[in-house]
């Protein structure tokens, strides 16, 4: 009997955490995850260079004994725009590069939006960032100024006045080059329209803010043309509007607007040319007068779904990553998981300054032994005992974040129980150089 061999799937910054979600999709044991790339040197690095990493990646893939039969991944920037491009020099299955810029590339990305959704796209504005004298503001106070590409809300700000309209622009030209200089290189390996290649990525967009009402995610893949939506996931801010505390799945929004979703995003990624991927896209319900708001679409999974869905549906979504690789169609969700609720809470310190010192958090012993108290329960906490806020990279514009606390229970209001009684179980604290702790 001939013996079947094992599937090679190469995942960009594969580490522990993400390899063990990995290995309990279904037919995992057919399966043999590969790393490309460091995690850090796709993620948090302070530079990258476009060139040197794709031909790392080329060397990997070449000096591979072996079949190669896909190549996923699950992080945002650079990542998702070098995959394509890998893909398509070996031959691969995935979205072409132009339709994941047409998402990634936020100015060009409102274009397309706008002509799919003309009534759910905010009014947006090219900014220069760079130019010598910045004009008058683009737009009516307040909105949203960011690059036309960053992650994790890197150099975004919210524009109230001429004055926080001037001090975004400094901050944003003082970081710009960190991501600017890699898309650009990106860029150069597509096919442009006229007006997206003469903008380039040293650019900003201005968005009228549209951060009011209840804020979800869709989860879903394109298949052969098809679009499919398997999950919605709720996205819950803090205090300032701005940033992101926790995600709980599945959404509490009522069907009929689900399906409203639903809809928008299989006519808007029409209309952008996206294929054989899965995706993210995320929206705004205002209740008030009914309506869709979306706010960005992304060419992948949102890893940080990953565990929740695990919890809920008994496998993680990353296996529709991996079958839509692959050219299988997904049979998601899976509906076979021990909780029906799930979230990841993100607590968070506002306000605080980078000086400041954590003072007390619990040792990666006592997180084990909270985990075990709380079924369901992984705790990655990015802050330790001694360690100052401004060494983690886990930051915003306007508060730190201390961690990723994924939790599941059988109902919403156990769910948010647990989580009050162990953040307070964990007692984090921090101090100022010189203050008494608090």
């Amino acid at each position: 009997m001939t013996r079947e061999r094992k599937i090679n799937i190469f995942v960009a910054g594969l580490d522990p955490f993400n390899l063990r979600l990995l290995q309990n999709v279904r037919r995992a044991d057919r399966y043999v995850f590969h790393p490309l790339y460091e995690r850090g040197e796709i993620t948090y690095a302070k530079t990258f260079d476009m060139a040197a990493l794709l031909d790392k990646g080329r060397r990997i893939l070449r000096d591979f004994d072996g079949p190669v039969d896909a190549i996923v991944g699950y992080w945002d920037f650079p990542s998702i725009v070098m995959l394509p491009i890998l893909r398509r020099e070996l031959g691969l299955r995935g979205p072409s590069l132009e339709s994941v810029l047409r998402c990634q590339h936020k100015y060009w990305s409102r274009i397309e939006q706008a002509r799919a959704l003309p009534d759910q796209v905010p009014r947006f504005a090219l900014v220069d960032p760079v130019a010598a004298r910045p004009g008058d503001p683009p737009l009516p106070y307040p909105f949203w100024i960011k690059p036309v590409t960053a992650h994790s809300s890197l150099l975004g700000f919210r524009v109230s006045d001429r004055a926080s309209y001037d001090h975004a622009l400094r901050e944003i030209r003082a970081g710009l080059h960190r991501f600017a200089e890699p898309l650009e290189v990106l860029m150069g390996h597509a096919d442009l329209p006229d007006e997206i290649a003469r903008a380039g990525a040293a650019q900003c967009i201005a968005e009228e803010i549209i951060s009011t009402g209840r804020q979800c995610t869709l989860e879903g893949y394109v298949f052969e043309g098809e679009t499919r939506v398997y999950g919605i996931v709720d996205s819950i801010r803090g205090p300032n509007r701005s940033s992101l505390e926790r995600y709980e799945y599945p959404s509490a929004l009522p069907e009929p607007v689900k399906a409203r979703m639903r809809d928008s995003a299989a006519r808007v990624l029409a209309q952008i040319g996206l294929d054989d991927t899965p995706f993210n896209m995320e929206f705004f319900y205002r209740s008030g007068d009914d309506s869709l708001a979306l706010l960005e679409i992304n060419a992948r999974i949102s890893k940080s779904h990953s565990p929740l869905f695990d919890k809920v549906e008994g496998v993680p979504h990353k296996e529709v990553m991996i079958d839509v690789a692959l050219g299988k169609r997904p049979d998601y969700p899976a509906r076979r998981g021990a909780f029906r609720y799930a979230a990841k809470f993100m607590p968070r310190l506002y306000g605080h300054s980078g000086d400041e010192i954590v003072t007390h958090a619990p040792t990666p012993a006592e997180q084990r032994a909270l985990e075990a108290r709380y079924p369901g329960t992984e705790i990655q906490l990015h802050v330790a005992q001694g360690m100052r806020l401004a060494e983690d990279h886990h930051y915003d514009e306007y508060s730190h974040e201390l961690g990723a606390i994924f939790m599941a229970a059988q109902s919403r209001r156990a769910l948010h129980a647990d989580f009050a009684r162990l953040f307070a179980e964990m007692d984090i604290r921090t101090a100022r150089p010189g203050d008494s702790q608090t």
